[in-house]
């Protein structure tokens, strides 16, 4: 087999504030392979962004890596300097922002802008432009020779969304990253975003680590899934596997809480009781024990690891299972 386009392992990340260092990751590791798909779950907090800000290292200025590795195609991106890491943003590694509405800049035409993004490369603009409408229209962007002219505020939320997709993969990078792509848009423009997601990495053959924390799109997008809970991996394998037959008690709870389970009318939507624990100071054991209905006693002394062939889970409940 190949090797993983990006493998991440024991990754480490702390805040530095007032109350002290604030544990947002915690021995992360996880692998994307090669033309894969793997998404990305969990409620807000859970460590999502500080991830992947930490991957293209353009994380804040008071977080510290503690340990580690971040390997892209087997090279270690904590190691790389500055000038490295500028190299392949945007060629190797390319990011769809979370919110269409701000992520263009709003004074810029849109053709100035993919024009822009193709910098490094020694075309004319004429070039550039013809580039950047074959792109458009590969996105489902009607009329694209025209839309190159306008600016970000004349155009739907969904177009700017695919927009904001072309421009990630103008270099046909290896790893796509898209932060939540869907969030700010209707269930229409939603469902027409992940299958020209699911059709551009076809055709370009890369790999796309999608975050979300809506489970009907990673269901229906991703190929693996990895469920992220106050800043550790809980479980994660294949879509199916874990969808079908979850192991750790959060990514039941999460399923329970999907509104397309409800089978009769209700007020009152499910939720998962409790809070997220405090990352200044870590509780003892495993940390979704205070709100894990099946706790015993062993989940308050030892933290639970990652285990399983293939579909992973870290629960103590999986070793006292026959």
């Amino acid at each position: 087999m190949s090797q993983p386009v990006l493998k991440i392992r024991d990754l480490s990340v702390s805040y530095q504030t007032e109350a002290g260092p604030l544990q947002a990751l915690r021995d992360v590791t996880f692998a994307v392979p090669a033309g894969k798909i793997i998404g990305i779950v969990g409620e807000s907090g859970c460590g999502k962004s500080t991830l992947i800000s930490t991957i293209i290292r353009l994380i804040a200025p008071n977080a510290r890596i503690g340990k580690g590795s971040i390997l892209f195609k087997g090279d270690d991106l904590l190691r790389m300097t500055s000038a490295e890491m500028r190299a392949l943003r945007g060629d190797e590694i390319s990011m769809v922002f979370q919110d269409p509405m701000t992520s263009l800049n709003p004074v810029r035409p849109i053709g100035r802008q993919m024009a822009d993004v193709q910098h490094r490369d020694a075309l004319s603009r004429r070039e550039k432009n013809a580039r950047s409408e074959s792109m458009l229209g590969r996105v489902g962007i009607p009329d694209p020779a025209a839309q190159l002219t306008r600016y970000p505020h004349q155009l739907s939320g969904g177009m700017r969304q695919r927009v904001a997709i072309a421009m990630a993969l103008m270099a046909e990078p290896s790893l796509l990253i898209a932060d939540e792509p869907t969030t700010a848009l209707d269930a229409t423009l939603e469902v027409q975003i992940i299958h020209r997601l699911q059709e551009l990495q076809r055709d370009f053959g890369c790999s796309i680590l999608f975050i979300s924390h809506h489970l009907g799109v990673i269901a229906e997008l991703c190929d693996e899934v990895v469920v992220m809970y106050a800043g550790e991996v809980v479980e994660s394998g294949p879509m199916r596997d874990v969808f079908l037959e979850p192991r750790h008690p959060y990514t039941r709870k999460l399923l329970e809480c999907d509104p397309a389970r409800i089978a009769e009318p209700t007020r009152d939507l499910p939720v998962i009781e409790g809070s997220l624990p405090n990352l200044v100071q870590l509780p003892d054991g495993c940390i979704f024990r205070e709100r894990c209905p099946k706790t015993i006693e062993r989940c308050g002394l030892q933290r639970p690891r990652l285990a399983g062939d293939g579909h992973q889970a870290s629960c103590h409940l999986l070793d006292t299972a026959e």
